[in-house]
C-alpha cells in the first residue's frame, strides 16, 4: 500500500530506510523477548497500567479519559481517511472474531504519526499561551519547507504491551529524521530526550487487553 501525505542521523553511514528496518526488526522481537505483559495488565509505554487507561465494561473496552497535567504538546502527522478507513476495516475484520471483548480499536479519524514533542509526560515543559503560539508559528514555518511524504506500510507488529502497530517505510519526500531535526531546531526548549527513535514512522491501530477466544475443539470419531 502506497500513500501520499500532504538527513540528519547519528549513524550517517546507515541509510535512514535501513535504520528504520533494523528498528522494526527489534520491535518485532519485543513480544518474544518480553512476553505478553498486556495479559498481566502490565505497564504501557506511558508508564501507566492498562487499568489506568482502559476499562472493561458491559463486555466492551472503554478508554479512561484523563487530562494531562501539564498538557502534552505533540506534533503529529494525520493519515487521511482515504487510507485510514480501509486499514481500520481490515484490522477489525481480522481481529474482532478472535478478540471480541478484549480489544480497543483506534478511531480511524485519529490515525497519526507522532513526530516530535514540545512537552511530554517524562519531561514536562510548561509554557504560557504566548509561548505556545510562538511554538505553533515555528512549527508552521517548518511544515511549509517540507516535501510531501510518499510512504508504504512495511509491516504490522504486536508489542509486549498489547499495541498493534503499523510500521512504515519512506519512498520519497522529507525523511522523518530530517523533519524531527528541523523541529528540534525550531523548538529549542523541547525535551532533549524524545519518546521515539528519530527514524521511526508508526501508527497505533489497536490495543489488546486479554486472551483471544479459545478455538473450538474438534472431536475425532
Amino acid at each position: 500500500m502506497t500513500i501520499n501525505l500532504g538527513g540528519i542521523t547519528s549513524h550517517s553511514h546507515i541509510p535512514n530506510g535501513e535504520r528504520r528496518a533494523r528498528l522494526y526488526d527489534k520491535m518485532a522481537r519485543d513480544l518474544d523477548d518480553h512476553g505478553a505483559a498486556f495479559l498481566k495488565q502490565g505497564e504501557t509505554s506511558q508508564s501507566l497500567l492498562l487499568s489506568d487507561i482502559f476499562t472493561l465494561k458491559d463486555g466492551s473496552v472503554t478508554p479512561v479519559h484523563k487530562a494531562a497535567n501539564p498538557p502534552v504538546r505533540a506534533n503529529v502527522l494525520y493519515l487521511s481517511p482515504k487510507y485510514s478507513v480501509p486499514i481500520s476495516d481490515a484490522v477489525k475484520r481480522i481481529f474482532s472474531p478472535h478478540f471480541d471483548k478484549v480489544i480497543w480499536f483506534q478511531n480511524s479519524s485519529l490515525y497519526h504519526f507522532s513526530m516530535f514533542h514540545a512537552s511530554h509526560h517524562i519531561s514536562p515543559v510548561p509554557a504560557t499561551e504566548d509561548e505556545i503560539e510562538a511554538e505553533a508559528t515555528a512549527v508552521r514555518a517548518v511544515a511549509e519547507d517540507l516535501c510531501p511524504l510518499k510512504i508504504v506500510l512495511d509491516r504490522v507488529i504486536l508489542t509486549s504491551t498489547g499495541v498493534l502497530l503499523g510500521c512504515w517505510q519512506v519512498i520519497s519526500g522529507t525523511d522523518p529524521m530530517t523533519i524531527r531535526a528541523k523541529l528540534r531546531t525550531a523548538l529549542p526548549n523541547a525535551p532533549e530526550k524524545q519518546l521515539y527513535d528519530p527514524a521511526i514512522l508508526h501508527t497505533s491501530f489497536a490495543r489488546l487487553l486479554g486472551h483471544p477466544r479459545a478455538s473450538p475443539t474438534v472431536e475425532l470419531l
